[in-house]
């Protein structure tokens, strides 16, 4: 939805599923394409079954509660998997029919983590970005996953992957880390010879255009209403039926808080807006029964003939409607367990044309690392979250326009134009100059010059290159066949080969010493040109640092477990192949700046 407007004003074409099935659409299935077509949307359809084993097995059974943290919601097993790669497969093939040279590919949300790394073999010259909506969970709790590799390659299917906050940010970097064996660097890692970008790109909202509707009679009309009702300051709660968004414990602080604070009998209440969701998933039914009778406990406890602390209404609300519910709000309550954004939050800012009003904000949000002006509670922490709810109450006005300010001057600043803008210009940008400069041969034509070369000198790599990466130095052995293939190589008519490694010279010697090629030790520290020659220092004399540092990665490999400390002539290779991704990284940059 927050999508649509940017869609018409670009132009482009839309594809996705239009939330009716192929049985339901029955023989009006071809009409319904014609007419969805000439507003440049292209149908996935589904059929009953996918809809159920895609979208509400594997989306939102599965990928929705582990992104949010909540592991006790995820089924015993992943039996829907195949669904799920079966539809992506199908929004890919869809993509590519549609796609022409110069087109931008942008793939928003869990439900299509696939679909990068499948257009990439269809289109493997598209420009392809994604966009996460909810959030990336740590690497821990993502690994419980079954089938997290095959997700991790859909996103790296992608040239630009962006989310909505840094913390989302690392935690996919720790991801790619620890399963997918990748080092980011900060803002991309090289996969199948492309560079992957990451970044981050906060959503926001059509600020200006929400203001405007805010400021309508028909809205002012029912603001005036809502607040007339019973004279009581209204807190206002505005969220989907949804097991993330934090409203049983919502409902338990502001509980506390009438058992704290009596005085506020008749004096305060609770609107709660739960908009249905997922109706038929059994979790949410489970759900829904919890909230209504938490609702009624509390009014049960404390309500009075002339006083009801909770108005609570299960259904959806038009816009004025909302609109009306956020200008009469004296504190917005946006407190879900864990939200990718959340932009209920800033739709209270920019509709707030008084600039007027509390916003009480879960630190678990993505829009928490924006919004400083609102007062910020751990959901969890129910004492804590009934004492902030009770000082966004008792507020001075000064203070509640002063952080108003703030808010609206982030949300109409960074709105959804600006986001989409600066994600699309992040993902339309020209590679590195680096990367330019490289010469646009294939391999073909590079090994018909080498063939063709009157003499030829080729310095080759070792590790990683030759021969895979190992996890300890001494394993990085060559076989019969490597050895056999360079000495061919050597033997070829004006050809010179050297190995350029950076283990020792004595290792290399081992090696290769009865090969006809140059060898050079420690990158180039020690040089060898022919077999018969003599080993060539090219570097400095000893340094007085290396007893003091050698001492030092000592006591780092000592406490690292799985590192290696491989001396070298003019220095040291401290090896953290081994270890864990996040204790590596800590130990990393703990060990540079002790150097």
């Amino acid at each position: 939805m927050g999508l649509r407007g940017l869609h018409v004003a670009r132009g482009g074409l839309w594809v996705g599923w239009s939330g009716i099935t192929q049985e339901d659409l029955g023989p009006d299935l071809a009409d319904a394409d014609a007419r969805l077509a000439q507003h440049g949307l292209f149908a996935v359809h589904l059929s009953q079954q996918e809809e159920r084993s895609f979208y509400g097995g594997v989306s939102n059974g599965v990928l929705w509660p582990l992104f949010h943290f909540l592991t006790d919601q995820i089924p015993v097993d992943l039996e829907d998997w195949e669904a799920y790669e079966a539809v992506n497969a199908r929004f890919a093939e869809v993509a590519a029919a549609h796609w022409r040279p110069g087109d931008l590919v942008w793939i928003h949300d869990y439900q299509l983590m696939r679909v990068p790394a499948l257009l990439r073999r269809l289109r493997p010259e598209a420009r392809i970005g994604f966009f996460l909506h909810i959030p990336i969970p740590p690497a821990d709790l993502f690994g419980i996953l079954p089938r997290r590799n095959e997700l991790l390659d859909g996103l790296l299917g992608a040239d630009l992957v962006g989310v909505h906050a840094h913390g989302y940010l690392r935690n996919l970097r720790a991801c790619l880390r620890r399963f997918r064996h990748r080092w980011p660097s900060l803002d991309r890692v090289r996969f199948e010879g492309r560079d992957v970008r990451f970044d981050v790109f906060p959503m926001g909202i059509a600020a200006a255009e929400l203001a405007e509707r805010a400021g309508t009679e028909d809205v002012a009309r029912a603001s005036f209403e809502f607040g007339r009702t019973d004279g009581a300051s209204m807190m206002l709660g505005v969220d989907r039926l949804d097991y993330t968004k934090g409203i049983p414990r919502r409902l338990l602080a502001f509980e506390t808080m009438l058992e704290r604070h009596p005085e506020l009998a008749g004096s305060v209440r609770l609107v709660q807006v739960s908009v249905p969701s997922r109706t038929g998933v059994q979790a949410y039914a489970r759900f829904r029964k919890q909230v209504d009778e938490l609702v009624g406990r509390i009014n049960g406890r404390f309500g009075t003939p002339t006083w009801t602390p909770v108005h609570y209404m299960y259904r959806a609300i038009t816009t004025e409607e909302l609109l009306a519910l956020y200008q009469s709000a004296h504190v917005m309550l946006v407190t879900p367990l864990r939200d990718g954004m959340n932009l209920v939050a800033k739709e209270f800012a920019a509709s707030r044309r008084d600039e007027d009003g509390v916003l009480v904000l879960s630190e678990f949000t993505g829009a928490a690392d924006e919004l400083v002006g609102a007062l910020r509670v751990n959901p969890y922490d129910i004492d804590a979250s009934a004492e902030t709810y009770f000082r966004a109450l008792t507020m001075p006005a000064s203070e509640r326009r002063e952080r108003m300010r703030r808010l609206r001057d982030r949300v109409i600043g960074y709105d959804l134009d600006r986001w989409a803008e600066e994600f699309l210009n992040a993902l339309d940008s020209k590679p590195d100059v680096a990367a330019e400069n490289w010469p646009a041969v294939s391999v073909e034509e590079c090994l018909a010059r080498i063939a063709a070369a009157a003499h030829l000198r080729l310095l080759l790599d070792y590790d990683g290159t030759l021969v895979p990466f190992a996890g300890r130095p001494e394993e990085a052995v060559p076989d019969r066949e490597l050895l056999l293939l360079l000495k061919q190589l050597a033997g070829r008519r004006e050809t010179e080969v050297h190995l350029v490694s950076g283990r020792t010279k004595e290792s290399l010697d081992g090696w290769f010493g009865g090969l006809p090629v140059g060898l050079h030790a420690e990158h180039g520290l020690w040089s060898r040109r022919c077999p018969a020659g003599d080993w060539r220092w090219q570097g400095a004399s000893a340094e007085p640092w290396r007893a003091p540092v050698e001492r030092l990665l000592a006591r780092f490999v000592a406490r690292t477990p799985g590192a290696i400390l491989e001396p070298k002539s003019a220095g040291f290779a401290w090896h953290y192949r081994q270890v864990d991704p996040e204790v590596a990284e800590w130990q990393v940059n703990e060990l540079r700046t002790h150097l």
